[in-house]
């Protein structure tokens, strides 16, 4: 038996994360990689990449799909419906598949305070829960931060408004946190999944073993609203007073955002959803808890060369 995984499963493969995580592990020669995708799905996908259909009402699909798959990479959107990734984890294990990487792109889910503020990432941990009880699959979690280009692009997420150079410090606007760009989320996701499944030679700690069932941490910055707003201001050669700078306090932000959503505003939502890792308590930052860059051999990135990304997102695909 191999001691690497070779066949790899991706839902959501056409999404903005996963198109960087399939054409990451496509560069590294060493995997075959299988979308799996709805009936009728109009995406694109590289010429390399098998597409097998699934129907959601129809368990089995899914896993005849997953069959002979050493492990399921699970990128779904933030609407699909909930049960589907618990849904996608059985089938994974009826089907054999040993690892899955379920889908916790995001900040650190294991900080219990933060998932009660943010209802959205309690299911997370209680789907971790589920995947050591049913006993068929191991897990390894991928916490990486808000994804950095997609969130700055959005004024009312991380509080710059890039087309109209507008910004909202939360508090004073100094708290850090960590963030990740979509290239990094790829290569590190190539990176782990090109692990040994058990330790060998000298290097005991790099083994997919040596994660099994556990939330790692992986980064491109861990950079404050100040920070951000300097990059800003260096790519766009544009000073601080060209710009409109105003304050919120955090926790009046997050309430007033939290009863927007209730009302069904969308920036409301994204309030809510962003200020609370810039309270004060360090749920945004985790650089306490270690990262496996080094380990993955990730490199250090340029913010700047990200903050162009964003300000182009921001023209052409914004999300208020």
């Amino acid at each position: 038996m191999s001691n690497y995984i070779t066949t790899v499963a991706i839902v959501g493969a056409a999404g903005n994360s996963a198109r960087f995580i399939t054409d990451a592990l496509l560069k590294t020669k060493k995997h075959t990689i299988t979308a799996l995708a709805r009936a009728g799905s109009l995406n694109s996908l590289p010429a390399d990449v098998t597409s097998k259909e699934i129907d959601y009402s129809k368990p089995e699909t899914i896993v005849e799909a997953l069959k002979g798959q050493d492990a399921l990479v699970i990128s779904l959107s933030g609407h699909a419906p909930e049960g589907t990734e618990l849904q996608l984890i059985k089938a994974a294990g009826e089907a054999g598949v040993k690892w899955v990487l379920p889908n916790d792109w995001s900040p650190d889910t294991t900080n219990e305070a933060m998932n009660n503020d943010i209802m959205i990432f309690k299911p997370k941990a209680a789907l971790r829960k589920a995947i050591i009880e049913l006993g068929k699959c191991n897990f390894i979690s991928v916490s990486t931060g808000f994804w950095y280009e997609w969130s700055l692009a959005i004024p009312s997420a991380f509080g710059i408004d890039l087309i109209n150079r507008t910004a909202t410090f939360f508090d004073d606007g100094e708290t850090k946190i960590t963030t990740s760009t979509w290239p990094q989320v790829g290569r590190a996701v190539a990176a782990l999944l090109s692990l040994p499944i058990r330790p060998e030679g000298s290097n005991q700690e790099a083994s997919l073993e040596k994660f099994m069932n556990q939330v790692v941490y992986i980064k491109s910055f861990t950079v404050s609203q100040k920070d951000m707003l300097e990059s800003a201001l260096r790519v766009t050669g544009t000073k601080e007073s060209d710009w409109s700078i105003s304050k919120e306090p955090a926790a009046e932000r997050w309430a007033n955002g939290l009863k927007e959503m209730q009302e069904g505003s969308r920036i409301g939502f994204a309030k809510m959803l962003y200020t609370r890792v810039f309270y004060q308590d360090g749920a945004g930052n985790i650089d306490h808890k270690g990262t496996l860059n080094s380990l993955l051999d990730l490199p250090t990135e340029n913010i700047d060369e990200a903050t162009k990304i964003a300000i182009e997102r921001s023209k052409t695909d914004p999300w208020e």
